[in-house]
């Protein structure tokens, strides 16, 4: 075996072992949690055992073939629905077969930490450094007047002090923490919202905290906070999370959130992670033509080695060693190779990599172009896709990165 071959076998198998013990975080926060395959580290996604999700059109056909009951009502369009006696994968093959492939789906799990490639794509690192991107000083471009809604694990109010004045302000549902102990995922949505902050200092910020329970949520309980942050109005939705799904099929709840609530909101924009699972196939929402899917870049303006990639991925905008607000405390490394390691934060900083940090960025640029030239949040997506375009590479696609 040649010395390249031996090191794929090593961080493929790494990767893998990453895998296995993000599957089991999420697993211990959210036990219902099911994986469509016998070793997590070949999994293509994760779902709520025992439950399906029914175009309400369709419920009467599936109740006729598979009993059960209904457990709620989602938004308009979908219902979460209870088979007596069958599992998730039994129920929908019955279904497939019968009535077609696509007119159930399993209760897919989004989270921030998918497949082999994870999201966040490393554990945080504690760093001395100022934040990367840096604090944007133009007052013409600060994001004034607009409203970003920021979907991660919450905010850490205890950040907002004199050493991240980017964080003045900052709103939302306060992350339920326990110091010393930093958990995994813990500080993610302040993070986000950082970066965010960094690009747009005078942005209005909430961060919804929906991914609580090991950086993961179901699409029956996403899709309802979704609403409730629709009734809000916001110009920017940040998702810094999705999911993979049988068979690739899109997501039947984000179908009906764009069908019966998104579009009608003229001037909303969603701002997705695409995925760290170096693939091409597609990572929802992000793939939803009516999203606006973000990649990582690395330091070069190459894609970086863990992002997804294809032609459903928009732009590309930096995603490796991003800085930014982090909370100290004591953080026990789960991956290899430093698998463990007892690690003290105590400089309010962590570098982190992956696409859920490209996206902020994205939503950031789009707040400060909105503040600068008076355009809905739709158009100035619009102008920076474009922007993008013209910037675009071979093998990598379209590129959007801060002044």
């Amino acid at each position: 075996m040649t010395e390249q071959s031996a090191r794929w076998w090593v961080n493929r198998n790494m990767a893998r072992e990453r895998l296995r013990r993000h599957v089991e975080i999420i697993r211990e926060a959210r036990p219902e949690v099911a994986v469509d395959s016998d070793d997590p580290a070949d999994m293509q996604h994760l779902h709520r055992d025992g439950a399906i999700l029914v175009r309400d059109a369709d419920l009467a056909r599936v109740a006729a073939i598979i009993p059960g009951e209904v457990e709620a009502s989602l938004i308009n369009g979908v219902t979460l629905y209870r088979p007596r006696n069958l599992d998730t994968e039994s129920a929908l093959s019955e279904i497939d077969r019968q009535l077609g492939v696509g007119v159930a789906t399993p209760d897919h799990a989004l989270h921030i930490a998918p497949r082999a490639g994870l999201c966040p794509a490393s554990e945080p690192e504690d760093v001395e450094l100022p934040p990367y991107p840096s604090l944007n000083s133009d007052s013409a471009s600060d994001g004034t007047g607009t409203l970003v809604s920021v979907v991660d694990t919450g905010f850490l109010p205890s950040l907002d002090d004199a050493k991240h004045p980017w964080l003045t302000g900052v709103t939302g549902d306060e992350e339920d923490v326990r110091p010393p102990l930093i958990r995994p995922f813990e500080g993610h949505g302040t993070f986000v919202a950082g970066i965010l902050r960094c690009l747009a200092p005078n942005a209005e910020v909430r961060v919804e905290g929906f991914l609580t329970h090991g950086g993961a949520i179901f699409e029956s309980e996403i899709i309802r906070q979704l609403g409730q942050a629709l009734d809000r109005s916001p110009d920017v939705i940040s998702l810094s999370a999705g999911t993979l799904t049988r068979h690739n099929l899109p997501p039947l709840s984000f179908e009906a959130l764009w069908d019966y609530r998104l579009r009608h909101y003229k001037g909303t924009v969603l701002v997705a992670a695409a995925g760290n699972d170096q693939q091409r196939g597609p990572f929802w929402p992000a793939a939803f033509p009516w999203a606006l899917s973000v990649g990582a870049l690395d330091a070069h303006d190459r894609r970086a080695p863990f992002t997804n990639y294809g032609s459903w991925v928009d732009m590309y905008a930096p995603g490796v060693d991003i800085v930014n607000a982090f909370p100290d405390g004591v953080y026990i490394y789960q991956e290899p190779p430093h698998e463990g390691t007892v690690h003290e934060f105590k400089h309010g900083m962590a570098r982190w990599s992956g696409t859920s940090f490209s996206t902020p960025i994205v939503s950031g640029m789009i707040a400060q172009r909105m503040s600068a030239t008076g355009e809905t949040a739709r158009e100035a997506a619009d102008a920076l896709l474009a922007q993008a375009r013209r910037n675009a590479r071979p093998r990598v696609g379209a590129i959007l990165k801060p002044t």
